[in-house]
């Protein structure tokens, strides 16, 4: 029998937890329902040749859901960027650049290969979904203007002729290994490009606190391998899309941050943090239908002036 060791709790599931097992080499992950439609869709994604570890066992008991998987490697691509940055002050070698982009056309050439209809969703609302835009809106009531409500629509109906996939809404490198793709808790149909497009861009939203950022040249070699991609299995480029795909990744990374009375103030100023770049986003997406991640200020920076207007 697998001896489990609590690794962490998961943030979509209410109770639920990610557990492994060293003899077995197996993760389980735990909660409700929701976790047994995760396991169930990703047997469905294994199934179709995604990247994805198929799991051995999808279940339920009288303690709950679950699902196990086997292990998809020692070291996601995330902790190989941060071990690289800690020899380096920062920098993460090419070749780590494109074993991330081997991954991203992987799982770009299967989402293309299978396209789905989003038959709950006909208005295409794909972007309230994966931005978690409503919760932003009702924690952030000030940010529900007109002006954005309109860049909301402005960039669904960019992509409006670009087919939806099997999204995973939660790509990352801390998901990523060299062969697969982990935790697809959020999963749901999105625009083709979506998941894969942002990636390095994802630390910037962080703050830079994850140790490592990538070079101008870096995100070039990165973007111009999916397109090479997207070409030949989606007809051209979606790099074109980068600006509509980053201004909902903007929400994703405001939601459920605003903190309760009495938190902390390091909370306090990184819930401010991500309303800036969120605003930001949104006024550089307004103009130029573009947003530049490598101008954003380092949380660090951020705070450094910040002025607390509670004090």
């Amino acid at each position: 029998m697998p001896d489990w060791e609590l690794i962490t709790a998961r943030t979509a599931s209410d109770g639920g937890a990610v557990w492994y097992s060293p003899g077995e080499r197996l993760y389980k992950r735990t909660g409700g329902p929701e976790v047994e439609r995760e396991g169930e869709h990703q047997c469905l994604l294994a199934g179709l040749g995604f990247p994805v570890p198929r799991p051995v066992e999808v279940g339920a008991s009288g303690r709950g859901y679950h699902f196990t998987e086997p292990e998809a490697g020692t070291h996601s691509l995330h902790d190989l960027a941060m071990m690289q940055a800690q020899d380096s002050g920062g920098v993460v070698d090419d070749a780590l650049v494109d074993a991330a982009a081997a991954v991203s056309s992987r799982l770009l050439r299967a989402q293309a290969a299978h396209p789905v209809e989003d038959a709950e969703t006909p208005e295409r609302t794909w972007f309230h979904r994966a931005g978690f835009v409503e919760e932003v809106f009702a924690e952030n009531p000030d940010l529900d203007t007109e002006e954005i409500r309109a860049l909301i629509d402005t960039a669904v109906a960019r992509l409006a002729q670009v087919p939806l996939c099997h999204g995973h809404l939660d790509y990352g490198l801390p998901n990523a290994f060299p062969d697969a793709v982990i935790d697809w808790q959020h999963h749901a149909p999105a625009p083709l490009g979506y998941d894969v497009y942002p990636v390095l861009d994802i630390a910037a939203f962080k703050g830079g606190g994850r140790g490592y950022g990538f070079t101008p040249e870096q995100r070039t070699r990165y973007t111009e391998a999916l397109d090479a991609v997207a070409r030949e299995c989606a007809g051209g480029p979606l790099s074109l899309h980068t600006g509509d795909f980053l201004l909902a990744k903007g929400f994703f990374f405001l939601a459920r941050m605003r903190p309760k009375d009495g938190a902390p103030a390091a909370k306090y100023r990184k819930w401010h943090y991500r309303r800036t770049l969120l605003l930001r986003s949104a006024e550089e997406y307004a103009a130029t239908r573009s947003i530049d991640t490598a101008a954003f200020p380092t949380l660090a920076a951020f705070e450094s002036r910040f002025s607390d207007p509670r004090s």
